[in-house]
């Protein structure tokens, strides 16, 4: 999930009055537990060893007859920009909705590379965001230069809604970036700021998908919620969207943005996990829609950012029981093709 990365401040952003975001409406069973969800999160934070855990998560992905798993939602950014974002979650501040977050894997860039790796994570992200005008095109600089010494980190870029917008983005796209990050919470923008319209028709024309965290979880902000960015589609129906979180605690009308356009899909960072299901627990009558979707949900994890191991994320999944078919497009195969892996 989200924080600023710069200075501790969030411009427009509002916290839910008890500092957490208000669980959806539960009527007809919507809040029944998931599958399992009662079980431990199989392991404590900082409390397995790093081989031990990258052992049980390549013996996840075996026994589906993968050859690894692409994470699409995965953050790296420059270390004072990242230093910052850990400052913001260890305060509690206001985007984290207020809750105890620690961070699981706060080691050297050089390090979360290699257990990613030790994973057997195939391909990943370098997800990151600006909070104000001026900070997009030196990320977008940033990230380029990692990708080049990072084979395995798809390209990523950001933006936000501010002139020149267009031009650095046309540039990263022409330089070979092959997604992008919107965070619509962070940012206290509209995504259907005139600005970025333009954008938004080049990335949909140019087939680049981009991760946006527009639900409301875990803080409402200005602009979250599926309205926004259901105006974009409004007007770039092709855009190859991906909503962050499966657009959490929003799960429903985002399933329904999914089921309306065919180029949206939905990742599934820190869902279904215990912290999660604590918080903003998914509908449970909702699974049958998510199951019908399966050919358009991508695995996210949020790590390094995660309060929780990393393999928790997977046995959430798992434990869904919708089946190994639906496992193995999740976590590997929708995002080898989209990415062309």
């Amino acid at each position: 999930m989200g924080a600023m990365n710069d200075d501790l401040t969030a411009p427009g952003a509002t916290a839910a009055p008890t500092g957490r975001v208000p669980a959806p409406d539960r009527p007809h069973g919507a809040g029944a537990p998931l599958p399992g969800a009662a079980a431990d999160a199989r392991g404590t934070v900082g409390g397995t060893p790093p081989g031990e855990e990258a052992d049980a998560v390549r013996g996840f992905w075996r026994r589906l007859g993968l050859p690894g798993l692409v994470d699409v939602h995965t953050h790296f950014m420059p270390e004072r920009v990242l230093r910052k974002v850990w400052g913001y979650f260890d305060a509690l501040g206001p985007l984290t909705g207020g809750l105890n977050w620690p961070i699981t894997y706060r080691t050297e860039e050089a390090e979360r590379t290699a257990l990613l790796r030790a994973f057997g994570v195939r391909a990943f992200t370098a997800m990151l965001y600006p909070h104000k005008p001026g900070m997009a095109r030196w990320l977008n600089g940033w990230a380029a230069d990692f990708a080049r010494r990072t084979p395995d980190c798809l390209h990523t870029a950001t933006l936000y809604p501010e002139p020149g917008v267009e031009a650095y983005v046309r540039r990263a796209v022409e330089e070979g970036a092959r997604v992008f990050k919107a965070h619509v919470q962070v940012g206290a923008y509209d995504p259907a700021d005139e600005l970025l319209d333009p954008v938004w028709g080049l990335l949909a024309e140019a087939g680049t998908p981009v991760v946006v965290h527009c639900g409301s979880g875990p803080a409402p902000g200005r602009h979250t919620g599926p309205g926004p960015i259901a105006r974009v589609l409004a007007r770039h129906p092709r855009l190859r969207l991906v909503v962050a979180h499966l657009g959490m605690p929003e799960y429903e009308q985002f399933l329904g943005l999914a089921e309306r356009y065919e180029e949206v899909r939905l990742d599934t960072t820190m869902v279904f996990t215990d912290f999660t299901e604590e918080l903003m627990p998914f509908p449970r009558r909702s699974l049958p829609r998510l199951a019908d979707l399966g050919d358009r949900v991508l695995l996210g994890s949020d790590f390094p950012n995660i309060p929780y191991p990393y393999l928790h994320q997977l046995h959430a999944l798992e434990r869904l029981d919708l089946g190994g078919d639906w496992l193995r497009s999740v976590c590997h195969d929708n995002a080898a093709e989209l990415f062309g892996l």
